[in-house]
């Protein structure tokens, strides 16, 4: 009689072919060999489906999911990447440029219409399958983009960001994961806070025996499952919190990248709130100081609203590690950053905009 293990082993290896002959049939159907796409039918399902894909199926909770992981391996297996940039310089970016998509990058990454046969057929049947094939005037638009960060790729919202709960990656995204290559807790719980992507905390999951990505937005979670998967990450769990409300046990380190602007529409990964937008992460600080061990640790990325030369979330965070007698570093990452925000009336009389790592070790 076989084990639970091995049967559900071999449910899996069904589960997965199946999976890959759906999606090549269409690619059958539409031509791809006569089209010379390297991921004709049989060898390219292995080439993206192949290692952890049981580790994908256990983590991500649709079909669509599963299809938007699919899309990443095989955007990875076609050498993808692509660099996120902030929101105006991807503006200003496809405004010169020419409008309609004619590569990978253009598609998935500035995310220009395309027509069918700009990408494989396959990635074409795969956004259909994650219900993110918009269609317009101009042909096709992906309603997901990948960005790259080291060896991984992470999905995230398409571009322009407008929606009240859009999943962003950029220049902060990269910042924060470079900072917690620093080394992290290897014993306990890593939390991540408002995870979005899950970039932060899928990072650091080397070493930690147990992380946590967390965030408000169930969007987020989804998108964070996905680049689990895609990441091939194990020891990671997902919990819907309002910051560590919906957070259990001792934690041994707490990471976050939250917003720091103003933002009339209310975009969860862009408000701050507060008078200088500091007021989320401030509450992070709090919370996180009462919950962790002893010996753990706070992580915090964000960005600092500097008001005749005084920084006001350093301000704002000072008597709470003070009274928590914290071991305290911090410093500016960049002096200078989102400095067109400054041209609105809420931001009158700020000097201005810095990204700032504060880290925070409890005796």
């Amino acid at each position: 009689m076989l084990g639970q293990r091995s049967l559900v082993n071999r449910i899996l290896d069904f589960v997965q072919d199946l999976l890959v002959l759906a999606a090549a049939h269409r690619s059958r159907s539409d031509n791809l060999e006569a089209r010379g796409n390297k991921l004709s039918t049989g060898c390219a399902s292995r080439r993206y489906a192949g290692a952890g894909f049981r580790e994908t199926l256990l983590a991500v909770k649709s079909d669509a999911s599963l299809a938007l992981v699919q899309l990443g391996r095989l955007l990875r297996a076609e050498g993808y990447s692509f660099i996120a940039v902030t929101p105006e310089t991807h503006r200003r970016v496809v405004t010169a440029a020419e409008p309609q998509a004619r590569s990978l990058r253009d598609v998935f990454g500035w995310n220009k219409p395309f027509k069918g046969n700009t990408v494989p057929a396959l990635a074409v049947d795969l956004l259909r399958a994650a219900d993110l094939l918009v269609q317009t005037e101009h042909g096709y638009r992906s309603g997901v983009r990948f960005a790259s960060l080291g060896s991984h790729l992470f999905a995230h919202s398409p571009y322009p960001t407008q929606e009240a709960d859009a999943v962003f990656f950029g220049p902060d995204t990269y910042r924060f994961c470079r900072a917690l290559q620093g080394g992290l807790c290897t014993t306990g719980t890593l939390v991540d806070i408002g995870c979005g992507s899950g970039a932060g905390g899928i990072i650091a999951a080397g070493s930690c025996q147990r992380v946590v990505l967390a965030d408000l937005s169930e969007k987020a979670l989804s998108f964070a499952r996905v680049n689990a998967a895609l990441a091939n990450v194990s020891n990671v769990e997902f919990v819907q919190s309002d910051v560590l409300s919906n957070v259990s046990g001792p934690l041994g380190c707490v990471i976050s990248n939250p917003p720091y602007l103003r933002d009339d529409a209310g975009r969860m990964y862009r408000d701050g709130g507060g008078s200088f937008c500091e007021a989320l992460a401030v509450r992070i600080v709090s919370e996180s100081l009462a919950r962790l061990n002893a010996s753990g640790s706070l992580m915090l990325y964000t960005g600092a609203t500097i008001v005749n030369g005084e920084d006001s979330f350093f301000s704002a965070v000072q008597p709470l590690l003070a009274t928590a007698h914290a071991r305290v570093r911090y410093e500016e990452i960049d002096p200078d950053v989102f400095g067109e925000e400054l041209e609105s009336p809420a931001y009158r009389g700020v000097d201005r905009i810095a990204a700032v790592l504060l880290e925070a070790t409890m005796p």
